[in-house]
């Protein structure tokens, strides 16, 4: 069946004032490896569907993922029947309306179409060059296509296809190993050989390690663990839930330059350095938001519910999807805008620091701040006087990342598109000071 004809069907069969249909099916495909092999190779396809329906200002929603006519027709009713046990939420406006959406291509028929020969060649390439280094390399190889659609009971209707690949490997040594990742909706976005290479060249670079130092150290971040700060401030404040519950970074500093004037945060889905998609899990045209702007706190993003409890606020195509609304609002597609800098030079005018090449385990201490603990991991390096002097063992941080934001000395000039879920296009990023509290061993 076709999406329309999905959404007819549930709409038709609604007994619920206002109903919302959002739907998914999704081609994946994924090409495991480990020991320099190959040990896994698997699709699946599969459906899902979540109705949404109304009762006064209660909610209920139900999901299936069966496409058959009765499964499709009773979805409706079950989901009214969950809303009318709901309590009443007098700050549920209702479903939104149609808005003009922008046009947006994310699907690659050369991701679309990937075969297991294809994806093998990839990991072949990987293991190969792994084991003519004398290592060992695993990881994985996906790729996927998605159909998208959302409609409901007021008239909006909205569908694309979107596509995407990832790749990551770790390789190691028997003191040592390296990381590296690629995602893009685009197939050509995954270069394996070059993947192979970073990774081969992190673990040579990191072998035999001696014990870090806990203290301060001007730190310069590989793409991966710049990840992790956006993403973690992404979830720790960066949506109008967080900010209207007082949980948010956001909260008390809209308005104010609390990070460095180097730093701007946008969350952009028509960016195709992204993964672009045209409009969110209620059919609302996404919008390119600025959080941070050259330091200065903007404000989050919204969907329709968060927009409805905050006078003067809209939507601006954040809803996700989710069977409940406990998650609220996110970026989807965050870019830390890139400078000038690139990783040699970074090296280069640091006369005492770390390389990292990603964190690990990461967890909220303290969301109003963003105090992060975690730790580091496939390849922690030490500069001494404007050059890497060899690697340390991973160490462990409690850090805010505020805190290390607001001491950038460096941002690089160009930026890698990282799946994690949700898409991050992130630069290598220098701060003069991030703090480590002890040592692995």
């Amino acid at each position: 069946m076709t999406f329309k004809e999905i959404a007819d069907t549930i709409l038709a069969a609604s007994p619920a004032e206002q109903t919302e249909v959002l739907y998914r099916r999704r081609n994946e495909s994924l090409t495991r490896f480990a020991n320099n092999h190959i040990h896994q190779n698997v699709t699946e396809t599969n459906h899902e569907i979540i109705v949404r329906c109304v009762s006064g200002s209660r909610c209920g929603t139900a999901l299936s993922n069966s496409t058959h006519l009765d499964s499709l027709k009773n979805l409706p009713k079950t989901a009214f029947e969950l809303a009318k046990q709901q309590p009443e939420n007098p700050d549920f406006k209702g479903l939104p309306e149609p808005a003009p959406l922008r046009l947006t291509n994310g699907f690659d028929s050369e991701t679309a179409n990937c075969s297991p020969s294809v994806r093998a060649q990839g990991v072949g390439t990987v293991c190969r060059k792994a084991a003519e280094a004398g290592f060992t390399a695993a990881g994985s190889m996906t790729t996927s296509s998605m159909s998208f659609g959302v409609a409901n009971s007021r008239g909006v209707f909205a569908e694309c296809e979107t596509t995407m690949a990832d790749a990551s490997t770790v390789v190691m040594s028997e003191t040592s190993s390296g990381w590296a990742q690629a995602s893009g909706w685009k197939l050509e976005s995954v270069n394996c050989e070059q993947l192979a290479e970073e990774a081969v060249r992190k673990t040579r670079l990191g072998q035999n390690p001696s014990l870090g130092e806990p203290g301060e150290y001007t730190v310069i971040l590989d793409p991966y663990a710049t990840a992790d700060l956006l993403s973690t401030m992404a979830v720790d404040g960066m949506g109008a839930l967080a900010f209207q519950e007082e949980r948010s970074w956001l909260n008390g500093r809209v308005g104010e330059k609390v990070l460095s004037s180097m730093v701007t945060m946008v969350d952009d889905a028509s960016d195709p350095a992204g993964i672009p998609v045209p409009f969110d899990a209620e059919g609302q045209p996404k919008q390119r938001v600025t959080i941070v702007d050259a330091g200065v706190c903007r404000g989050p993003v919204y969907d329709s519910y968060t927009a409805g409890r905050q006078a003067g606020a809209a939507s601006t195509g954040h809803a996700i999807e989710s069977v409940t609304e406990r998650m609220g609002p996110l970026p989807m597609n965050l870019f830390l805008l890139p400078g000038t800098s690139n990783v040699e030079d970074m090296i280069a005018s640091t006369e005492r620091g770390l390389y990292i090449t990603r964190f690990w385990y990461t967890r909220t201490v303290h969301p109003r701040d963003v105090v992060v603990t975690g730790m580091t991991r496939d390849g922690t390096y030490i500069i001494r006087n404007g050059e890497i002097a060899g690697a340390v063992k991973s160490l462990r941080f409690t850090q805010s990342y505020l805190t290390a934001l607001a001491g950038t000395q460096a941002i690089g000039r160009v930026g890698k598109t990282l799946w994690g879920p949700g898409a991050c296009h992130v630069p290598a990023i220098k701060l003069e000071r991030f703090n480590f509290t002890s040592s692995t061993r």
